[in-house]
């Protein structure tokens, strides 16, 4: 649930009369509050009005950039598993997705084995590559890339003239011993980077529909000519709450307490998992959990995919609901997910507890 201090301050912005359009790239007191936020984490000092655009949610961060940057003819690789909304922005931007899978052990327990096979990723670049789209912790596998792991990609990207959107949506969902690291960070890679952050993974505020994109003032401005023309602004009381939550989350020390939280939650569903025989992929990010359904005997029907199939049952069955992960991949890879599922803790200790209750069925 949002924090209370967070409702409380879209109450007292709404309670204020701020009717009015915003400012298309952001409204000033939240583009401040996000550089006060980001500028060390960063390592530099941010330019709120040149270097931060305010966006219609993260995802229409990704699209605008997408509109932004990629022309007719370009090719943009997208890493799978991938957030759904990627592909789509690419073909309608004109684009070509290039599919690269992460590839993992035949029996994974750690979102960690999930590796980018660099010469892969080599053999996918063409004249027509453009851009590549990162996202870290990934959704849905929970993957947290490493530093050595973002050194070897920033080095390819600068090796072949590339632009990298960088998802962090997930940032302050990082469990110990991962670390986030963010790309713009490292060597030559601030001039190159858009980076996305959300205001409803931060404040579990999804249904407000805030985020934004952190980028060097010429992408940061490419970002915003594509933005103007798909929402224009973005709703300024809800804009101003997400301001003043940025102002008191450190104080309050939220971007802790958010973490040590979900980590917790984290760990009572892997144990659920364990305890009914379904072995999962432990995530170092993010608040989902994949897990092996291959334990599972499910009727598959035909023209059905299994991970489809089994996600049905444990929601009409089992009374739990489960994501199938084969939306998450170009259809010549989504065979690698036919022995998974995915589950979500983004939810109240009682519900957790609830879905523990039911998934005990699956052990008879």
């Amino acid at each position: 649930a949002a924090p209370d201090f967070v409702k409380e301050a879209a109450q007292a912005a709404i309670a204020a009369d701020l009717n009015q359009y915003a400012r298309s790239a952001g409204h000033p007191r939240l583009v401040n509050a996000l550089a006060q936020v980001y500028s060390p984490l960063f390592g530099r000092a941010l330019d709120p009005m040149q270097e931060i655009v305010v966006t219609v949610g993260a995802t229409e961060g990704i699209f605008a950039t997408v509109q932004a940057l990629v022309n007719p003819g370009d090719e943009v690789i997208l890493i799978e598993p991938f957030y759904d909304s990627y592909p789509a922005s690419v073909i309608m931007a004109g684009g070509t997705p290039v599919y690269v899978p992460l590839r993992g052990p035949a029996y994974s327990t750690s979102a960690a084995e999930w590796v980018l096979d660099m010469d892969e990723l080599a053999a996918a670049v063409t004249p027509r590559t453009k851009l590549i789209m990162l996202n870290t912790p990934l959704n849905p596998l929970g993957k947290v890339y490493s530093r050595g792991e973002l050194e070897a990609l920033a080095a390819f990207v600068q090796a072949h003239n590339l632009i990298v959107l960088s998802d962090e949506v997930y940032e302050w969902m990082v469990y110990p011993p991962a670390g986030h690291v963010r790309i713009a960070t490292l060597p030559g890679m601030w001039e190159r980077t858009v980076t996305l952050g959300s205001a409803g993974k931060t404040f579990s505020v999804t249904g407000w529909k805030i985020g934004w994109a952190i980028a060097p003032p010429r992408l940061a401005h490419a970002v915003l000519m594509a933005h103007q023309w798909i929402p224009f602004a973005v709703g300024t009381p809800l804009q101003e709450a997400v301001a003043v939550a940025l102002e008191q989350a450190e104080e309050r020390r939220y971007f802790d307490w958010l973490g040590a939280t979900y980590w917790a939650k984290r760990n009572r569903l892997l144990g659920v998992l364990q305890d009914v025989g379904l072995t999962p992929i432990v995530p170092d990010g993010s608040y989902f959990i994949i897990f092996d359904t291959s334990t599972l005997d499910v009727p598959v029907p035909a023209g059905t995919r299994r991970d489809v199939a089994v996600c049905r049952w444990l929601t009409g069955e089992i009374g739990v609901a489960a994501i199938p992960p084969s939306p998450f991949y170009s259809g010549p890879h989504q065979h690698l997910t036919d022995q998974m599922a995915r589950f979500t803790f983004c939810k109240t200790d009682d519900m957790l507890e609830e879905a523990a209750q039911r998934l005990k069925k699956i052990r008879g």
